[in-house]
């Protein structure tokens, strides 16, 4: 007879971190994360990132019904062996005139945009080559320098001082941060960074997956409306966020994207993508260029519920953005936030460690451009009846913690 799933590795070091990680998923008999109601009609859902309601919009599906029936779910092969001539490539290339880039790789998944391009841009690294990472960016981009040899130096959040003093004591190297942040829901001093690294002799790659399709003329991002694309050598992003869809990519030099995908692990040994996913980011790449309509509602939206949230005592800072955090605190505090709005139909979504430091869980709110005057009332009020657990934002950690 097998033995039971409560004597498999009972003995391992892991089941610390289980029993630890139950412990605190766990508030009043239910588990933060399954034990919530499924969305029902009217609520008002706020855990996705589709910030531009586009992962219903009638191109984007019939794109992806039409690329099903005539290509099926497509080349079951590695992305090396993607043709000149496929779909994939088509997008790519608009993907590169929108984001003013020379050329764009695209790949399974924001994850493997980020790891597959630092892997195989640092290498193997005797030397220790550093690499300097925002303390808040993804994880992707801390997991990307992993097995490379790179000495990693995290400075504090959105520090350029701390930065500046790092590179000034070891030298140039490779600055990985977010250009908006997804739980804090701040943007990153972009300009300050590329001077930075222009003066120090230092590579930037900035992760635009929460601000495609909400910053820029166009929504193709930050680095764009500030006029830095031309320098900043490497830009990634997941576009399953206002894309809607399934996908990473990475925008830089042209001969580079020639290169990675035989060099990026990630890229080798995975299958590309499928043609309905293609078909529905290039359809999703269209009505972002062309419907600004959504892009303004958004921003409407966001501000008046960063305005109202903070006039009844839910303190959304330092987010300027769609992402608006509730600073819970204890995860404790965090259950309670989240069972109250899920009571009255507002859902959003829970991140606390290893997504945020111990301690100052987040109860998040996304905004999206198909909410109404009405549900921005409906937060408001929900949310005015758990102001009390919000904590003040958090302060970051000292520079002194970190060299």
């Amino acid at each position: 007879m097998p033995s039971s799933h409560s004597d498999i590795g009972s003995e391992l070091p892991l089941m610390n971190s289980v029993v630890a990680w139950e412990d605190r998923v766990r508030h009043w008999g239910r588990h933060l994360f399954r034990d919530r109601p499924a969305p029902r009609p009217g609520d008002v859902i706020l855990f996705s990132n589709d910030y531009l309601a586009l992962s219903r919009h009638p191109r984007v599906v019939g794109a992806q019904q039409q690329a099903l029936a005539e290509h099926g779910t497509g080349m079951m092969m590695s992305g090396v062996f993607v043709l000149d001539g496929d779909p994939q490539r088509r997008f790519e290339a608009d993907m590169a005139d929108f984001l003013q880039a020379p050329a764009v790789m695209a790949c399974q998944s924001g994850w493997d945009a980020n790891v597959g391009l630092l892997q195989a841009l640092l290498g193997p690294q005797p030397d220790g080559h550093p690499v300097y990472v925002d303390l808040l960016a993804h994880a992707s981009l801390w997991a990307g320098t992993n097995g490379t040899g790179s000495a990693l130096h995290p400075f504090v959040h959105n520090d350029t001082a701390h930065l500046e003093r790092l590179m000034a004591q070891h030298g140039p190297g490779t600055v990985c941060i977010d250009t908006l942040y997804s739980t804090t829901g701040d943007v990153a001093p972009l300009a300050e960074i590329v001077a930075l690294c222009r003066r120090h002799g230092c590579t930037l790659v900035a992760d635009e997956s929460h601000a495609l399709g909400v910053h820029g003329p166009l929504g193709n991002g930050l680095a764009v409306e500030l006029g830095l694309e031309e320098h900043i050598p490497f830009r990634t992003a997941s576009l399953a966020k206002a894309f809607a869809g399934r996908a990473g990519i990475v925008a830089c030099d042209q001969r580079v994207v020639d290169w990675l995908p035989f060099h990026s692990l990630n890229a080798i040994y995975s299958s590309t993508l499928l043609p309905q996913d293609i078909a529905g980011l290039h359809a999703a790449l269209h009505v972002i260029r062309t419907d600004d309509v959504r892009r303004k509602r958004l921003w409407q939206v966001t501000d008046r519920l960063h305005t109202a949230l903070r006039d009844v005592g839910c303190d959304t800072r330092p987010s300027a953005s769609p992402i608006l955090p509730l600073h819970a605190g204890p995860d404790a505090n965090l259950a309670e936030i989240q069972h109250h709005l899920d009571e009255r139909g507002i859902l959003g979504a829970a991140f606390l460690p290893p997504t945020t430091p111990r301690n100052r869980a987040i109860h998040r709110l996304t905004a999206h451009s198909e909410l109404t005057d009405e549900h921005i009332d409906r937060v408001v009020e929900a949310c005015a009846g758990i102001a009390h657990l919000i904590r003040p934002r958090p302060q970051t950690r000292r520079a002194s913690q970190l060299t």
